[in-house]
């Protein structure tokens, strides 16, 4: 899995005309679920999520998490993390996952991210989104469940 995290003072997600996902300080993240990708990959993903240390402390150095912030995550379904741009002027995606696996990894992320104590929003899958983030800093970090070395 993959995903794109951003410190954010705000986000929000749109659907036509309705908010259907919105947060305070806390953290945007975008994930992309692969075709080989499992249960320990969501696991992965939702604990790395939870522990970045990537809020100031009273020093001004990075060494919080959103967990101790007390802030909230908005998680969005991101199919276009597995774009292949290598060949060619389109990418492909025969990478990712197929719509009903990505779905349930994905869900088993926001799953085990409440379990930890983190507040989720979210997106909705399969839908066009419009994504707002404002995000702080700027902080923003890449995260893949298959680059652990």
């Amino acid at each position: 899995m993959r995903a794109v995290v951003q410190r954010a003072a705000r986000g929000a997600v749109m659907v036509g005309p309705e908010t259907v996902g919105e947060i305070g300080r806390g953290l945007v993240v975008l994930v992309g679920v692969a075709q080989d990708d499992v249960p320990d990959d969501a696991a992965y993903l939702a604990e790395k999520i939870a522990n970045l240390r990537v809020f100031e402390d009273n020093n001004g150095k990075m060494n919080r998490s959103v967990l101790e912030t007390g802030g909230s995550v908005l998680l969005v379904s991101q199919f276009t993390l597995y774009g292949d741009c290598r060949k060619g002027r389109r990418p492909g995606f025969s990478s990712a996952a197929r719509p009903d696996r990505a779905r349930e990894l994905y869900g088993e992320v926001v799953r085990r991210l409440e379990a930890l104590g983190v507040p989720v929003a979210e997106g909705r899958f399969q839908e066009h989104m419009r994504v707002e983030i404002i995000n702080d800093g700027p902080v923003t970090l890449l995260l893949d469940s298959k680059k652990l070395f």
